[in-house]
This record gives C-alpha cells, sequence and structure tokens, in this order.
C-alpha cells in the first residue's frame, strides 16, 4: 500500500484550481479530484505499518485553522521542471501540524523527510526545461488567492498508480481538535 498524509480540499477550491488548466505544453494536469496539500509522503507500508501509523495518526492533536493557497510556482529538479504548483501562505499552525505529523510518523518508525516542507497544490506534473510559455501561465496566473480553506482534519491517502493518473483513496480521517 502506498501512503501519504495530506489536508483534503473543498470542491470549490478544487473547481477554482481545475479552471487554470489550460493547453500549456508538457503539462500533465492533476485531476481535480486529486488535488490536496501534502504534509507528509510515507511510500510503500505493509499492513503492519499503516495500521501503525493510523494508530500514530489517530493521536495527533491540536486545533483546526485556516489557511490560503497563493501563486503559482514550479519546483525543478536536475534543471528541468518536474511539477507545476499553487502555492500556500505563509501559516505557523500549517507549520506546526506538519511538524506533528512527522514527529508521530518518526516515532512509529519511519525515516525523518529529508526535504524541507514547502506547502503546496500540485496542479499539473512536467518533465521539460523553463519555456517562455511556462513562464508566462506563472506570471499571468501570479495573483491566484483562494479563499480561506478551513482545516479541521488530516487525511491517510492511498495511492494506485494507474496508466494514465494515479487514483487517491482516503484511507482514515482524524479530526485535529
Amino acid at each position: 500500500m502506498r501512503l501519504f498524509v495530506a489536508l483534503d480540499l473543498p470542491w470549490e477550491v478544487k473547481e477554482d484550481l481545475s479552471e487554470l488548466s489550460c493547453n500549456l505544453p508538457g503539462a500533465r494536469w492533476v485531476p481535480e479530484d486529486n488535488f490536496h496539500l501534502t504534509l507528509r509522503f510515507i511510500g510503500e507500508a505493509n499492513r503492519l505499518q499503516a495500521e501503525e501509523i493510523d494508530m500514530a495518526l489517530s493521536a495527533l492533536r491540536g486545533r483546526g485553522f485556516t489557511f490560503s493557497l497563493s501563486g503559482l510556482g514550479w519546483f525543478e529538479k536536475n534543471g528541468r521542471v518536474n511539477t507545476l504548483y499553487a502555492g500556500v501562505e505563509r501559516n505557523e499552525h500549517l507549520a506546526r501540524l506538519q511538524a506533528k505529523v512527522e514527529t508521530a510518523l518518526h516515532r512509529v518508525g519511519l525515516a525523518p523527510e529529508k526535504r524541507r516542507f514547502t506547502p503546496h497544490v500540485t496542479l499539473a506534473r512536467m518533465d521539460m526545461g523553463v519555456t517562455p510559455a511556462l513562464t508566462s501561465f506563472v506570471q499571468a496566473n501570479n495573483l491566484y488567492r483562494s479563499a480561506p480553506i478551513r482545516a479541521d482534519n488530516v487525511t491517510l491517502f492511498s495511492s494506485f498508480l494507474g496508466k494514465d493518473q494515479p487514483t487517491y483513496t482516503p484511507e482514515a480521517e482524524y479530526a485535529l481538535a
């Protein structure tokens, strides 16, 4: 089972994000129902590990909060753009929640995440150099800002890698309050 922990997004936000998709060369757009904000990618886990992860996440405590998506950008790997994303406004509550998730997963034996947490919602997957079309698209949409999004729970998702797009299934939801 391939797992990750995320904040699911309301349908209104998912619909707004899907309206950003266009005929951008090289972009493989994420389906609207797959939009989420990943707090921690876990990867492959067997049944016992999944149960331990479930127990660790069910012990999370915190308060609900709001956050907003803001602006667009891209991630590069080895000089090539691999992800087009909507950013997230700086939010100490979100950073604290992500740290709690990381600590809980570390306690059940998962190795710490090596990458710095950069909250975002993936809009499209890519594998190309930076192009004028990509730069123009990001600049034209950089004022994007979502309405405030309420985060009252965390979701454990499983991911099945299909031929075209992965399928994400909510496995468990954990209330923060």
